[in-house]
């Protein structure tokens, strides 16, 4: 299982989530996504949308940085977990890790 290490990130990084907006995440949800996340209010959290982000057969695709984790086919119902457990808490949502970036050999 993937954790989030504690003390990873530096201070100088800034941690965001960037949720796609370009034409296929859009037909598939990402502004309502997209506010959903900016919603959430989460501290130290910077929420921007953006341009494609090369994984639109995946799409919503959610990338939080600096730790690089991809999130794909994101819904609104899909953001409370994010935000908790990942943003908050340190540990990724494993079932919507894109398996085309965070490979699993289990």
């Amino acid at each position: 299982m993937e954790t989030v290490a504690e003390g990873k990130l530096n201070k100088q990084e800034q941690r965001e989530v960037i949720v796609c907006q370009y034409r296929s995440c859009l037909a598939n949800g990402s502004a309502e996504v997209l506010a959903a996340f900016e919603a959430a209010e989460i501290p130290g959290v910077v929420v921007a949308g953006s341009g494609c982000q090369g994984q639109c057969s995946s799409g919503p695709t959610v990338r939080i940085i600096p730790e690089e984790t991809w999130y794909c086919r994101v819904t609104v119902q899909d953001v409370p977990a994010i935000a908790e457990q990942h943003l908050k808490g340190g540990k990724v949502v494993e079932a919507k890790l894109n398996p085309r970036i965070h490979l699993y050999f289990g």
